[in-house]
Order: C-alpha cells, then sequence, then structure tokens
C-alpha cells in the first residue's frame, strides 16, 4: 500500500481532468446557440486560469508525464466515446476526424521547428503533396489505399528532400522565405496545370480497405445508422498513435538528443562533431512524411480538393498550432489544435475574421507566454530512469 497509494494520488488529478475535459469537448460540440458557446468558452478560460492559480495545472501535467502511455490509451478511449455519442452527426464527426489530421500534421511540424529548429512555412504545400498523391494514385491505379497513405508520405518526403538543398545554404529567417516561396509556388503550379485538376480541383476516391467502402454510412440494422466518418476517426487515431510513438521516440532517444543541440547551437553542435546537414534531413524528411500521409488521408475523406485547400494561410494556421501549444511539445498540440480548429467552426461570427484572430493570438503568445500553453518540460533522455 505504501507504493500503490501514492502512484493514485498522482494519477488521479489526471483522470479527473481527462473526464472534465471529455465532457466540456461533447458540450462545446453539441450546443448550437452562439452565445451558449461564448459562455462555454468564458467558463474554459476562468477555468484554465483557475487551475494555473491553485496549481491543479502541474499535478495534470504531472499525471500525464508519469502514466503516459495509460493516458494515451485513455485519451483514444474518450475520442471513441463522444463518436459513438456523435455518430449520427456528419458535421461534428468531420471536426473530430480534422483535429486528429490537424495533429499529425503539427507533428511532423514539432520535429522540424521544435526539435532541429527549422521553420517551415510550406506546411500546407506538403499537406497537398499527399493530397494530390492519393488523388491521382486513387484513381489511376490499383494500389491498397492503405498503401497509397504510406506513398503520400513518401512523396512529401521526396519533395522535401529537394526543397532542403536552398535550406541548408541558408540560416535564420532567410530559410523560412525560402519555404514561404515553395509554398506559393506549389499553389500556383497547381492552379496552372490542367492534368491536376488546374483550379477546379480533383475529385478523390474514397478509401477502401478489403472492399470495405468507407464513404459509405454504416448500416447496422433497419434503424441504426453510423456516419461514414467513424471509419476515418478510427483510420486516424491509428495513424496519430504511430506518429506519436514515433515523435517521442525520437525526443527521448539520442537522434533527439542531437536535434536539441542543433537548435540550441548549430555552432557549439558542430564543433562538437555533430554533422548539421545530416540531422536537418532527417528532421525536414521525417517530418514532411508525416505531413503527407495526413493529406493523403485528408483528401481521401473529403472527396475533393483545390489549389485554394493549400494557401500560405493554411500554413500559417498550421504554424500557430505548434506556437500555441508550445514549442516541441506533442502534448500541447493536442490543446491547440481543438482551440484553432473547433472554436473558429463553433463561432460562426468570427469566421470572416479567423485568421486575424489567429494572428492577434500568436502575437500575445510571443509577447506573454512564448513557451506556448503547455511548455516544453525538460527533455527526458533515459526513459526508464527515475531519481531515487
Amino acid at each position: 500500500m505504501k507504493r500503490t497509494l501514492p502512484e493514485f494520488g498522482v494519477l488521479l488529478p489526471g483522470i479527473a481532468g481527462l473526464i472534465v475535459l471529455t465532457v466540456y469537448l461533447a458540450l462545446l460540440l453539441q450546443v448550437e446557440s452562439q452565445t451558449e458557446i461564448a459562455a462555454l468558452l468564458v467558463i474554459a478560460v476562468v477555468a484554465a486560469l483557475a487551475a494555473t492559480r491553485f496549481g491543479v495545472m502541474p499535478r495534470i501535467g504531472r499525471s500525464f508525464r508519469e502514466f503516459e502511455g495509460p493516458f494515451s490509451l485513455a485519451i483514444a478511449c474518450a475520442v471513441l466515446v463522444m463518436v459513438a455519442y456523435f455518430h449520427e452527426d456528419h458535421f461534428i464527426l468531420l471536426l473530430i476526424a480534422t483535429v486528429i489530421i490537424y495533429i499529425i500534421v503539427t507533428l511532423g511540424l514539432n520535429i522540424q521547428f521544435g526539435f532541429v529548429g527549422m521553420l517551415n512555412f510550406a506546411g500546407a504545400a506538403f499537406f497537398g503533396v499527399g493530397c494530390y498523391t492519393a488523388a491521382v494514385l486513387t484513381k489511376n491505379t490499383p494500389l491498397p489505399h492503405l498503401l497509397i497513405l504510406v506513398i503520400g508520405g513518401l512523396m512529401a518526403a521526396f519533395i522535401g528532400s529537394l526543397l532542403i538543398l536552398p535550406v541548408l545554404r541558408t540560416r535564420g529567417h532567410y530559410s523560412a522565405v525560402i519555404t514561404i516561396a515553395f509554398g506559393l509556388l506549389f499553389k500556383i503550379f497547381l492552379e496552372v496545370n490542367d492534368v491536376l485538376g488546374g483550379p477546379q480541383g480533383l475529385h478523390v476516391d474514397g478509401m477502401n480497405v478489403l472492399g470495405w467502402e468507407f464513404n459509405k454510412n454504416i448500416e447496422i440494422g433497419d434503424d441504426l445508422e453510423i456516419s461514414f466518418y467513424v471509419n476515418y476517426i478510427i483510420v486516424g487515431l491509428l495513424v496519430l498513435g504511430l506518429s506519436f510513438t514515433l515523435v517521442r521516440r525520437l525526443e527521448r532517444s539520442w537522434i533527439g538528443l542531437n536535434l536539441d543541440a542543433i537548435r540550441l547551437d548549430e555552432t557549439a553542435a558542430a564543433c562538437f562533431g555533430l554533422n548539421l546537414i545530416r540531422w536537418k534531413v532527417t528532421a525536414f524528411t521525417v517530418g514532411n512524411f508525416l505531413i503527407g500521409m495526413a493529406g493523403a488521408l485528408y483528401a481521401m475523406m473529403v472527396g475533393f480538393i483545390a489549389p485554394t485547400n493549400f494557401t500560405f494561410g493554411d500554413s500559417l494556421i498550421m504554424v500557430s498550432i505548434v506556437l500555441l501549444g508550445g514549442i516541441g511539445n506533442p502534448w500541447g498540440l493536442v490543446v491547440a489544435t481543438i482551440i484553432l480548429v473547433i472554436v473558429p467552426e463553433k463561432l460562426q461570427a468570427i469566421q470572416e475574421y479567423r485568421f486575424l484572430l489567429f494572428a492577434t493570438m500568436v502575437m500575445l503568445m510571443l509577447l506573454f507566454r512564448p513557451e506556448g500553453l503547455l511548455p516544453r518540460p525538460l527533455r527526458t533522455y533515459f526513459p526508464a530512469w527515475k531519481p531515487r
């Protein structure tokens, strides 16, 4: 009992926090009145400030750090519970699936920006590479659609390996400008390329796994019909679980140690013998692979893509999620993605001003909390070691 009770005391705040967050998100997704949505958002802000003020938030964070594996499974179960509750609501399930896909995208950006310090403002372009790869392959080849997800990631990684050549010859904001230019050129290339649909875009076939049509509603008996978005949520959760595990393993390994050293001081890292080019290429390639894979899944889910889906503004949203959540902290991406994807969709009054809202939020975060909502804790290199 001496060992069990302290562990339960550490675990309890995390369990309570997860239950409260699940119920709150279900309420936020369910209500339609703009007044009620605004009231829920105010309650969330007040509750977060109070939890921070009275030391509840650090205790929840400790629970997640010390029991990360069980809480990861618990979060997936919480998502499935919400999916079961909203099983017929296409719009809400689309929002949940979009959140999952955007978390995968920002995990890739987190490897580049949060670990090695490479700014990538072409996230939407690499996302688009995965989307168009899925559109072309699902229409013209008999390849298994799960394999097409991987090919979408590989194609984005390949295009990124070409872009990395000029990026490596520059540093700081100059390399960021190169990624901005690539994002703009990618959109123009799509608009003038009639083979890829030009400005009208392309139709994308839905995912099919062993004869199971993902874009058809699931009918159970005569009375129960489940939205087809549930199929993509389940696949998205599996891809997200693998991606999250990969990112955490990278962070806690000697590879993550090298990436951190380069981000903190490239000159010192080079003096100690680290190959800067090798590790930058590794981070950029792995990050773009995750982004492209998410793009392929998104394309098959929505069924239609066009150049307007991959603008510089979309790249800014992705970068904003990384900044808001906490640079280098994968858990912060989950919170920030929920805020920046769900809130603008529910608050229709701010739809036209969402980019203004995002810009203002980023400026305020950089001024008053540059480390983000959930700052990255001290890195763990030996995950099994704990001080006595």
